[in-house]
């Protein structure tokens, strides 16, 4: 047996319709032997807080040995798995095709599954991962949701951490009055016939729960730059991927959320449209997570082999098309943070390497997790561990001292951002969110 593998990680569909999966007995099982095998590794003790837990569970215990670590204490190893999947692509030597067959992201969501189907899940957390719901009931009075939700508010966020549970410091997605469906049917774009892609691509752009209801500015940058490249555009929005589902173990709504957006979506990539997603987590669902919970749907199947990153679009534009001239410096440099849902798509540093196509700008990279993780960074019982494994990706990004920093996560780029100011409060970078509004910048397509 080798001690470890240096193959490409490989994945198994989850089983979430087999009744083992849901076995409590089983599922400590495994948990047991997993947690032994990190035990004697412990590679991944700095990626987020659940090792460190469960490795001072192991070295406080009587034994100092897994055996002696009662069940009861596992659920506080689980809750810190915010399933960013770094430990399974980056630093885990056991995954498949290893014998060893360890899977750590996706045996806590097994574990989660189970809570659920026993009714042990927080009702705000619930909630929250409603988006679309709470999208469209928050779009019409947008102004009074932002002042409720406001950090500085000091009425209404003490209220909202006593009975809801949302930490009063954690700063919140503002929504927009515009969605970013309603912005692109009231701006109509323009492909550019000069741009070298031209009538050579097709986009349809999925919108994002994100974008669409709390950010259409990112949505708008990427149609603006992808029409400047000659492609032709048009924006889709069935429904969300379902990863705030995912992060509440509901596979039923996970896979009922693919079939309704893959029924919408392949008819377009029949006509000749590439799939991009605007939204880190939401490519991974599309791309990995989907085929996993449903591997014999072929709408699935084909979508997920459709679809691209907006950063990794604009890059095969730039590599394949070339692009039209006309691109600026961005003035005070760009601190580049690769989210850990990009990074899980195995296509390499986009974002980064989007942006050096910018002449005479400084561009640097942050590899680590900002911690927000949805609401394990927003909830008051887990906040605080969020702060702190953001953290060193916060000192990165004030020692870059650039202006700029993003994300192709906005939401990680937002609780970055508010990380930096605990550190620093006289850090201000600018309210960026993603490196495709930077592009859109660049290119003099907004302000």
């Amino acid at each position: 047996m080798r001690e470890g593998s240096l193959d490409a990680p490989t994945r198994h569909p989850i089983e979430w319709q087999n009744p083992d999966f849901l076995d409590s007995a089983k599922i400590e099982e495994e948990m047991r032997r997993v947690f032994d095998i990190c035990h004697g590794c412990r590679r991944c003790f700095n990626l987020c807080e659940s090792f460190p837990r469960l490795f001072d569970l192991i070295d406080n215990s009587a034994t100092g040995e897994l055996d002696s670590v009662g069940s009861d204490a596992f659920p506080a190893v689980v809750e810190a798995c915010t399933l960013c999947d770094m430990c399974f692509m980056t630093k885990c030597p056991y995954v498949p095709p290893h014998s060893f067959n360890l899977d750590f992201p996706h045996l806590m969501l097994r574990y989660r599954a189970a809570e659920a189907a026993q009714g042990k899940t927080q009702f705000t957390a619930r909630q929250l991962a409603r988006t679309d719901r709470n999208g469209t009931l928050a779009a019409p009075v947008a102004p009074v949701a932002n002042w409720v939700s406001a950090t500085g508010n000091r009425l209404t966020r003490p209220a909202m951490e006593k009975i809801a549970g949302i930490d009063r410091r954690a700063e919140l997605p503002k929504f927009n009055s515009r969605t970013f469906v309603m912005a692109d049917r009231r701006e109509p774009g323009t492909v550019n016939a000069q741009a070298p892609a031209f009538g050579k691509r097709k986009v349809a752009l999925y919108a994002t729960c994100f974008t669409n209801y709390n950010r259409p500015q990112t949505g708008m940058a990427a149609r603006r730059v992808l029409n400047h490249l000659g492609v032709e555009t048009k924006v889709a929005y069935p429904a969300c991927c379902g990863m705030p589902f995912l992060e509440q173990a509901d596979l039923k709504r996970v896979a009922s959320q693919a079939e309704k957006v893959s029924a919408a979506l392949v008819p377009l990539i029949d006509q000749g449209y590439d799939i991009v997603a605007l939204t880190a987590s939401c490519g991974l669902m599309l791309k990995f997570e989907w085929p996993l919970i449903l591997p014999g749907h072929e709408g699935v199947k084909r979508l997920a082999q459709s679809t691209f990153d907006i950063d990794e679009y604009v890059v095969d534009v730039a590599k394949k098309n070339g692009l039209p001239t006309g691109l600026k410096p961005i003035e005070g440099g760009v601190s580049v943070h690769l989210a850990c849902h990009a990074r899980a798509q195995n296509m390499g540093p986009k974002a980064a390497e989007m942006l050096k196509l910018l002449p005479d700008t400084q561009v640097d990279v942050i590899e680590r997790c900002s911690g927000h993780g949805g609401t394990f960074g927003v909830l008051k019982p887990t906040f605080d561990a969020a702060m702190k494994v953001g953290r060193p990706a916060a000192r990165t990004a004030l020692a870059q001292t650039h202006k700029h920093v993003v994300s192709d996560c906005p939401l990680a780029a937002k609780h970055l951002k508010q990380s930096m100011r605990t550190l620093d409060a006289t850090s201000k970078p600018s309210d960026v969110a993603h490196p495709i509004e930077l592009m859109a910048l660049a290119y003099g397509l907004s302000e």
